[in-house]
């Protein structure tokens, strides 16, 4: 398949990579945010909160939209400019097969949640990297969607670190690595947005083999157990896996 000369110039813009990043975020967090106003008058949506005993408020959700505006502005737009000026982004003629797109966004994921699993349980087990850098993302013991990017900017740039280099190091196509950012993106909202639907990840993952929401949500809440953001291998080899949200 053959891309075209509007969308490879498109994909070279400078601030692409930003606008499309806090767009698609926003995107994502929107139907979570309607679901916490909505779910506080709505029995039938009510029973899908993991903590119904927690909602977020406005005031609540604000500074998490700030900050998350600020950080966008203020270093990744420059550290992607950067980036772009060191190694502009040239978009092939030929776009990328199906199953190799399935198969490297899969692997990219995987050598993500195996990152951060160790990243995270280095900055749990380790004090000052707890309070210098990641207990700014523990303010909030139930999380809410916009709690998702709600972190030092240190932590912010370690994960983005953490998913621009693996497609890299696989050498993904431009639309691989939008795609894995993509869903990179939505799972992390879905992790942080504080429900279990019919239709999570890890209802459609057999085996237990993805944690989704509710294990990360009870990492929130207890602190010690579930480090990896997505499937939970590492957290059982490590013993560090919980399996059931408490009532």
């Amino acid at each position: 398949m053959n891309c075209s000369l509007p969308d490879r110039v498109l994909l070279s813009f400078t601030v692409f990579p930003v606008l499309f990043s806090f767009t698609a975020y926003m995107a994502f967090c929107l139907p979570y945010i309607a679901l916490d106003f909505l779910s506080t008058r709505l029995p039938n949506l009510r029973k899908y909160k993991i903590q119904p005993q927690n909602y977020p408020t406005l005031g609540m959700m604000v500074p998490c939209f700030i900050q998350s505006v600020y950080h966008h502005v203020v270093w990744i737009f420059p550290v992607t400019f950067l980036h772009w000026y060191w190694k502009p982004t040239n978009l092939p003629v030929i776009a990328p097969e199906l199953p190799q797109v399935l198969l490297q966004v899969g692997v990219c994921l995987l050598l993500f949640d195996f990152e951060y699993f160790l990243w995270h349980l280095l900055h749990h087990r380790v004090p000052w990297l707890y309070k210098t850098i990641h207990k700014v993302h523990h303010k909030h013991v139930s999380t809410f969607a916009l709690t998702t990017q709600y972190s030092s900017v240190w932590e912010l740039l370690s994960l983005g670190l953490f998913a621009a280099i693996n497609p890299f190091l696989l050498g993904c196509h431009p639309l691989t690595e939008m795609i894995f950012f993509l869903v990179n993106i939505w799972l992390s909202v879905e992790d942080h947005s504080g429900y279990d639907l019919p239709w999570s990840t890890h209802r459609l993952v057999p085996f237990g083999w993805y944690g989704g929401a509710p294990h990360h949500d009870l990492h929130h809440l207890k602190f010690k157990s579930n480090y990896a953001p997505y499937f939970t291998h590492w957290d059982r080899l490590f013993g560090t896996y919980t399996e059931s949200h408490p009532n």
